[in-house]
């Protein structure tokens, strides 16, 4: 059974706190501080790994979590980072956070970090200055990143077999390929795509079965969105149209179906090479097979735009009559295919990405020395004489830091004070002695 799809919860390592320490020596008598910071959280990455083809071992494990830095220790010892995690993804996996950012990993190698380790707190050591020579607090380590991931498998497949249900895909992916999809007597429908390679002089292709879609499919009829969103990456599809239905269908009306359900889902469908199979013509008489591939492809030539307006020359679509019981057609077949699929360059990626958006340079960007202070807080008034003040950086203050402390909350006083959370709460009316609320600690605050 093939898993695309899964969903899982990963956890970066947290911080290791900073160590409050002093030097203990024999014939020191005013050793100093000398606590050492704590180790950075581990990230967790995502890895994309050829060696895998699905999701399946989502389905046993679903958290994930880094390991966190060690805390530091005295005599400036610093704690060791944490590792990171790396968990293997196979190629064509597409992450999306639950900010509703989205990740490709297409090509084998490529990593990303989804979820940062914590930073480190700081020892007692870094704080100690000309006015502040024995600091008696030390920093805490901050959380890493957490959250839900859903990750969604879109085959990479270069050709793609698409048409109704009992279109008899199944049956030309096994004649043609050496995989051995579900091949019956009786109407069925493929209830998960199947993967094929089909081998050539200097090459090989892989194909995809793609179940069968039905009317709607794109609308989320069905299994369809399951379905379609393994066509995306294909580089060349094969419409296989039923000369016999079971059903006494038009075939006309069932290949307008599928066309109109590829549009719906994705207009870079409708611009894909396309070869249309008519299958199972050992069930109606050859003539009659060959005046209905005929109409096809004068169809198919009427169809061509003018001179004008195309470059370079398209192709006339294909129309081969194939049976898969009697092996008619699919050698033509398969040379078509390896003819008209094109080579990928090394460094080309497959269709549906764009370089510039899924595999661009990362870079960092750090903050202009005039923004660190900006103001990233808000302050309101939640009853007579408590405040709240709300922000990341004012949270992560906070956090670091024990409110218990009075060497620590007198460093953070400081800090509120260059960060302009002082006048911002003088200025909506707060008094010396108030409580304030920040990152869900209340504490006395007392800036005279």
């Amino acid at each position: 059974m093939l898993y695309d799809k899964a969903r899982i919860f990963v956890q970066a390592g947290g911080g290791g706190n900073g160590c409050m320490s002093f030097r203990r020596e024999a014939h020191v008598p005013k050793g100093g501080p000398d606590g050492g910071d704590g180790g950075h959280g581990g990230h967790v990455v995502l890895l994309c790994d050829d060696s895998y083809r699905d999701l399946q071992s989502f389905k046993r494990k679903a958290h994930y979590k880094a390991d966190r830095g060690r805390h530091g220790e005295g005599a400036l010892r610093h704690g060791a980072d944490g590792d990171e995690l790396v968990v293997r993804v196979p190629p064509g996996t597409q992450v999306t956070d639950e900010a509703g950012e989205v990740h490709d990993l297409v090509i084998p190698g490529t990593r990303v970090v989804v979820a940062k380790g914590g930073s480190g707190g700081k020892g007692n050591k870094k704080f100690a200055g000309a006015t502040r020579q024995a600091p008696r607090f030390a920093e805490r380590g901050l959380a890493g990143q957490e959250g839900w991931l859903d990750l969604r498998l879109k085959l990479l497949a270069d050709v793609g077999l698409v048409g109704l249900p009992n279109a008899g895909k199944s049956s030309m992916l096994g004649r043609m390929t050496r995989a051995a999809p579900k091949v019956a007597n009786y109407p069925f429908t493929t209830l998960e795509p199947v993967l094929g390679t089909l081998d050539g002089d200097d090459r090989q292709l892989v194909l995809a079965d793609i179940p069968g879609l039905i009317e709607g499919a794109a609308g989320g009829a069905g299994l369809g969105h399951d379905f379609l969103a393994h066509v995306e990456r294909t580089r060349l599809l094969v419409h296989v149209l039923d000369l016999a239905p079971l059903d006494g269908s038009d075939p006309e009306d069932n290949y307008a179906t599928i066309e109109r359900e590829l549009a719906d889902y994705d207009e870079r469908l409708t611009t894909l090479p396309r070869i249309l199979a008519l299958s199972k013509a050992d069930l109606v008489s050859p003539e009659e097979a060959e005046v209905t591939a005929e109409v096809w492809r004068e169809r198919f030539a009427a169809a061509l735009p003018t001179r004008e307006d195309w470059e370079p020359t398209p192709e006339i679509t294909p129309v081969l009559i194939t049976s898969s019981a009697t092996g008619l057609g699919l050698d033509e077949l398969k040379a078509e295919l390896l003819r008209r699929v094109p080579k990928l360059e090394e460094a080309e990626l497959p269709p549906g990405l764009d370089a510039a958006d899924d595999l661009e340079e990362h870079r960092t960007f750090r903050p202009a020395a005039g923004r660190r202070n900006a103001k990233d807080f808000r302050v309101e008034q939640v009853e007579e004489g408590l405040w709240r003040v709300e922000g990341d950086s004012v949270d992560r203050l906070i956090a670091r830091h024990d409110m218990e402390n009075l060497d620590a909350l007198a460093h953070v006083e400081r800090r509120l004070h260059r960060m302009g959370v002082i006048r911002a709460l003088e200025a909506h009316g707060f008094e010396p002695g108030d409580d304030v609320e920040i990152g869900g600690v209340t504490f006395e605050l007392d800036p005279s």
